[in-house]
């Protein structure tokens, strides 16, 4: 990007030119299992191969440089560098010379000089030099303002600017989708595709949690006791290939018990997402708040906390209910009803008093069942009835349970 100003106008002339570094020759390696047919034929011939780089023939980055041939795409997140140069091409000496630098976008003009005095003078042949840096931050039509001012030897006041355009293009495709679990855990899918022409370094992806809530990353793997990703040792992503990251969120002991308070909050955090390409520039992302749906548990929550995973045909097993009053205002006076169904029979007393529950409390029971039919069976038949509104709460489907015959146990 280079403009001249025309010398019959004036004893300056203007040139913008941006930064950027050259780019690596890339080729597509062609690789596979060493069970497969050609065995390792594939990897040999990557490894003669002159553009790739000696012990990672994989990675698609060579050996040899390709120097920009145009002005290049500029993504959110990167830093926009540009080179500005004044230069006298008079045979007169120019004196009080003020060059400026704006960034005007749709939203705000920024102040990119690095300095705000005048250059008290600029002998012929000579010029003045400047390197701006910014981090894009807002996608759509950029336009670089240049304006210098100085003041000839007769002492007349002269002025002039020119405007640069271009775009800034989104570099990711950002997708998320949420999952509410019944231990008050939420599970954040980030589905993130690279738009770009080029490969990038994933160098991070991460969740800021809100306040309320502590984030467990489920991106890794424990191996002889070190955490591996997932997505294995080459974190590149190629382009319009997409990624899913997978995080846990739970909330905070403070917050774990306030069911009400929980229940309502949709804001979850936002992602932190930091790249590199080419030769190591760097571009970094962070999302908006992310919001989940809120669950819709009612006015009483029932959630199961502790459950064996297999049990014995025909013999009592317990399992550790946790009931919720998850209204903020309105004290409960609670009747517990069991039904039993074909294979899930209850044991104990149907109908009784759980007494009264306070607003935005728990309390937990214990019960006991026994299964009459082998297999995956579901925990149903629940009932819960406020005797102040006199609703019924209906509980079925709550949680599997594998059944087996004792003999089965045994033998094992």
């Amino acid at each position: 990007m280079e403009v001249n100003q025309p010398k019959q106008e004036h004893l300056l002339a203007l040139k913008v030119m941006r930064l950027t570094k050259p780019t690596l020759f890339t080729n597509i390696p062609v690789t596979c299992e060493d069970k497969d047919l050609p065995g390792d034929l594939f990897n040999q011939l990557m490894k003669n191969d002159p553009s790739t780089v000696k012990g990672a023939e994989m990675l698609m980055l060579g050996e040899m440089l390709t120097l920009p041939q145009n002005f290049g795409n500029i993504f959110l997140g990167e830093t926009f560098s540009s080179y500005i140069s004044v230069h006298n091409d008079s045979n007169q000496v120019v004196k009080d010379i003020l060059v400026k630098a704006d960034l005007q976008t749709s939203s705000q003009r920024l102040n990119l000089s690095a300095s705000t005095s005048a250059v008290a003078e600029l002998l012929p042949d000579s010029c003045i030099d400047d390197v701006i840096h910014h981090e894009v931050k807002e996608i759509g039509t950029h336009i670089l303002v240049c304006a210098v001012s100085y003041t000839t030897q007769t002492n007349e006041k002269m002025y002039f600017r020119k405007f640069f355009k271009f775009q800034v293009l989104k570099p990711l495709d950002v997708k998320t989708k949420f999952y509410n679990a019944e231990t008050d855990e939420v599970f954040l899918e980030a589905q993130i595709q690279n738009i770009t022409s080029s490969p990038m370094f994933m160098e991070k992806v991460s969740l800021e949690p809100s306040m309320m809530y502590n984030v467990t990353e489920l991106n890794m793997v424990n191996k002889d006791g070190d955490g591996l990703s997932t997505f294995g040792t080459r974190t590149y992503l190629q382009p319009l290939d997409t990624r899913q990251y997978l995080y846990c969120l739970k909330p905070k002991p403070e917050f774990a018990e306030k069911a009400g308070v929980i229940k309502g909050v949709t804001v979850i955090g936002k992602l932190d997402i930091v790249w590199k390409t080419n030769l190591g520039e760097r571009g970094r992302l962070q999302t908006s708040q992310l919001q989940r749906m809120a669950p819709g548990y009612g006015d009483v929550r029932l959630s199961l906390e502790a459950i064996p995973d297999t049990v014995n045909l025909e013999e009592p097993f317990e399992i550790t209910c946790k009931i919720t009053n998850c209204s903020s205002e309105r004290t409960m006076d609670l009747i517990l009803e069991m039904c039993n169904t074909n294979a899930i029979h209850w044991c104990g007393v149907s109908g009784r008093q759980l007494g009264k529950l306070n607003p935005s409390s728990s309390l937990y029971l214990m019960l006991t069942l026994l299964s009459s039919v082998q297999g995956l069976q579901s925990v149903s038949g629940l009932r819960l009835t406020d005797t102040f509104l006199k609703r019924t709460y209906e509980y079925d489907d709550i949680a599997q349970v594998c059944v087996i015959s004792s003999k089965v146990k045994a033998e094992s």
